[in-house]
């Protein structure tokens, strides 16, 4: 934020402690994430500092069979799934939604974006009575459908940030010149609102990759995903290797973030040009 060339002295105080405070709040957020991270390179097997050594241990026991690698290939099936289901659920809500107006959108914008509003324990909860009574308790498709009711009002809010600037014109071009409402989303909408799609996509693979109140009550030992086993060794059996893990998932979703980023700037130059 630039400070004006005429500003007060009131004026740029505000600025200097206004920046001092972003500053102690990033500070406040990143300082622990980044004060773990060497103990991952720990040649001991506490989490302490000083460090007695430095060594790459930790990461290659991450690397054995069970439980880490097990783990993460649910974690990985699990979000992939999710991410499928999600994406295309949400785009077509996002897409419904956009082009429809009727009484009751509010109370169905409501319902989609409920699972962000209401306290995920109460909604594991209320997934873990149900489920029980249609026997998904410990399968891998009611931890499935669980995350995608979780993640799908991320891809409603992110295609639909992306349909405000969508210029509808270019559908009604293409209906006029023959091309069914099926072919005109898939030839000419879907390409265009891709960065959004691609985004809310992103968002929801985090969102069941990283999820963890669910997975305690309805996943059994052989469904354990990465965030429920790191749960289990916080519990069970404390070491660097589970830093190790979260180092690398906090570099993963660094990644994410950035293609995120890259995509909300792509999407700015489509619709500025």
């Amino acid at each position: 934020m630039a400070m004006p060339v005429h500003a007060t002295t009131g004026q740029r105080v505000w600025h200097v402690a206004f920046r001092i405070i972003c500053f102690l709040g990033f500070l406040f957020l990143v300082g622990p994430i980044v004060a773990i991270i060497p103990i991952a390179f720990s040649a001991g097997s506490h989490l302490n500092y000083p460090l007695p050594g430095l060594s790459l241990r930790w990461f290659e026991e991450i690397f054995i069979p069970y439980p880490w690698m097990l783990a993460l290939k649910n974690s990985l099936v699990v979000a992939s799934v999710t991410t499928v289901l999600a994406t295309a659920l949400g785009t077509l809500a996002a897409y419904g939604l956009n082009s429809a107006e009727f009484r009751l959108k509010p109370l169905v914008v409501g319902l989609l974006l409920s699972p962000m509003m209401v306290p995920l324990v109460i909604t594991a909860l209320a997934v873990y009575f149900f489920f029980a009574r249609i026997g998904l308790i410990g399968t891998f498709t009611g931890l499935i459908l669980a995350h995608t009711v979780l993640a799908v009002p991320f891809v409603v809010i992110t295609v639909s940030a992306t349909l405000q600037g969508f210029d509808r014109n270019m559908v009604r071009a293409a209906a006029s010149l023959g091309a069914r409402p099926l072919t005109a989303f898939f030839g000419v909408t879907l390409p265009l609102i891709m960065p959004g799609v691609v985004s809310g996509a992103i968002f929801a693979f985090v969102t069941s990759f990283d999820e963890i109140v669910v997975a305690l009550f309805i996943a059994s030992p052989a469904q354990f995903t990465l965030p429920r086993q790191l749960f289990s060794g916080l519990r069970d059996h404390l070491d660097p290797s589970i830093v190790a893990i979260a180092t690398l998932l906090i570099v993963v979703s660094v990644l994410l973030m950035a293609v995120v980023e890259g995509l909300r700037a792509r999407s700015e130059r489509i619709r500025g040009g």
